[in-house]
């Protein structure tokens, strides 16, 4: 846990409405800095359908800050990527994500069973006296503060197993209650559509026996009956059909129809074990918010944004937010920081948060659009998929962008390939000095980090006790170390580390995106101070 010295605690805890995964997430997350939390969900259990099945490594990273990540890795399990199919399930092109990790230090695409994360996170809930949740608990009302006081806001909430109503003060409101946000409404946001709607028909099986299909995501890019098929568990399996709603109702109310749309992956597996725990119709959305915040309210996750799942990102880009904001926030509330940090919340996490759903609409029209271009497109893929493999090479190793937008990850022009604001450090393998495989987040801990493969100039070194931010010094494998109890040096074991420093130093910020970036003869990490140090700060007696 990161303390400062002259450490203030903001007056009443911070309010988390909704114990989805970005909820608990972002609670654990404050929690970690001192913050005490308390989270409203109107179940009393983990809602018990599956609904977010896919997490990236980037992502799942996020949940390792929070300890979850080992829970998770034993409830997951990693995807070999996707392929592409036409109506007759002949292969377009296969993208793979099949390497053990991917530059995070996890499986590039996991697979999982969303109320299986809820239990885990709830779990971890428990060794924090600071966070409570109320179960069974609805939020009826949200009150605002006067606009610039950085007062507390109002929650009336109703215990529902006692009708009981009570008003709460918090420092802070985090508004992780989904599509029909509460928060939204009170914060007065509307959402900025980014693509139209479309209705889809899911089902979720069971079934003991593995299915005769490649174990990766099936993308069938067929414009009159678009479809994916998905592997999640040892025993799970997902499907999601476009159909017309008059064919969605029937599918639910007949089995046997249901059983037919399947019947391409399920091929002779006997009927009796295909255990169908649910069935439903979907609304796919593309939007965004067009306001984040209002004061010390927040909008995350569904409530901020909504995306079609051609590209997994849904619930990723909820944990994004809750990642960018919970350090922020814990500055603010603990008076290292002033109020305008929070301003860099929407200003990064928006646009991010717009290319992704854009994205994710653009490849979804490619897959499954009727339009002559996106029929052409697809021709030349089955070509190519039939005479080599181009297509999986040449896939990015993630579809996130960098950051931009806000006083801190400004872009700068630097040579290919160097680190520069708003990247994303990457986390490959290290070892400790005593030889001990680490994951280099643990060695850096939960706040800011100067990570360099070379000496610290003077300048450097008081910038890093300055903001404070931890040192660790990264080695090639086979250097000396001064001492094998010294936790300030790393051994970088596949040099991937000094490949991406290419030989400078960098400062990461607790979410371990960089804040800035040295390496040969341009700005140094001093100079660069002057673009960011305002915002992070201690506000001044006045503020």
């Amino acid at each position: 846990m990161t303390r400062l010295p002259g450490e203030r605690r903001a007056a009443g805890p911070v309010a988390v409405i909704g114990a989805g995964p970005v909820g608990l997430v972002a609670a654990l997350l404050l929690a970690g800095y001192g913050v005490p939390c308390e989270v409203f969900e109107r179940h009393g259990a983990p809602y018990p359908l599956p609904r977010a099945v896919h997490m990236d490594d980037e992502v799942v990273r996020i949940l390792q800050a929070v300890g979850a990540a080992e829970p998770f890795a034993a409830r997951s399990r990693p995807a070999l990527g996707m392929q592409l199919v036409d109506s007759r399930h002949r292969v377009l092109a296969r993208f793979l994500r099949d390497a053990p990790t991917g530059a995070h230090g996890y499986p590039q695409a996991n697979m999982f069973d969303q109320p299986e994360l809820e239990e885990a996170l709830r779990d971890l809930l428990e060794e924090h006296p600071s966070i409570r949740l109320h179960g069974n608990t609805e939020v009826l009302g949200l009150t605002l503060p006067p606009s610039g006081t950085g007062g507390p806001a109002a929650l009336r909430v109703k215990d529902l197993a006692t009708g009981a109503e009570r008003t709460l003060h918090a420092a802070a409101v985090l508004g992780c209650d989904g599509a029909t946000s509460l928060t939204r409404r009170a914060i007065g946001s509307r959402s900025q559509v980014l693509g139209t709607p479309q209705h889809w028909f899911v089902v979720d099986v069971r079934c003991p026996v593995p299915l005769p299909a490649w174990d990766g995501v099936h993308q069938v890019c067929d414009p009159a009956r678009p479809a994916s098929y998905m592997r999640i568990g040892e025993d799970r399996y997902r499907w999601e059909f476009r159909l017309a709603d008059q064919e969605a109702e029937a599918a639910i109310a007949d089995r046997a129809r249901t059983l037919r749309l399947l019947a391409p992956w399920t091929g002779p597996i006997p009927e009796r074990h295909l255990d169908v725990v649910r069935t439903a119709r979907y609304t796919f959305r593309a939007q965004v918010a067009d306001r984040w915040r209002h004061d010390r309210v927040f909008l995350l996750g569904d409530a901020a944004h909504l995306t079609p799942p051609f590209i997994g990102q849904g619930l990723g880009a909820g944990l994004r937010d809750a990642h960018n904001l919970a350090w922020k926030l814990a500055r603010v509330l603990n008076g290292h920081s002033p109020e305008s940090l929070l301003d860099t919340y929407e200003s990064e996490r928006r646009p991010h948060a717009v290319h992704l759903v854009r994205t994710a609409v653009l490849i979804g029209g490619a897959m499954t659009s009727a339009h002559p271009a996106a029929r052409i497109a697809r021709r030349a893929g089955l070509a190519i998929g039939r005479r080599a493999r181009l297509p999986a090479r040449a896939v990015p190793a993630t579809l996130s962008p960098a950051l931009r937008g806000g006083t801190l990850v400004g872009r700068t022009p630097v040579p290919t390939r160097s680190p520069r604001p708003g990247d994303l450090a990457p986390q490959p393998p290290i070892r400790t000095p005593d030889g001990r495989p680490a994951r280099l987040d643990d060695l850096l801990g939960d706040g800011f980090a100067l990570l360099a493969c070379r000496p610290l100039t003077p300048g450097e070194d008081r910038l890093a006790r300055a903001v404070p931010a931890r040192i660790l010094t990264v080695l090639p494998p086979g250097a000396a170390c001064p001492g094998t109890e010294n936790t300030s040096y790393a051994i970088d074991t596949t040099g991937a580390l000094d490949n991406w420093l290419r030989g400078g130093a960098v400062l990461l910020r607790p979410d371990r995106v960089v804040l800035a970036a040295q390496y040969g003869e341009g700005e140094s990490l001093v100079e660069s101070a002057h673009a960011w140090a305002r915002v992070l700060a201690p506000p001044g007696p006045t503020a």
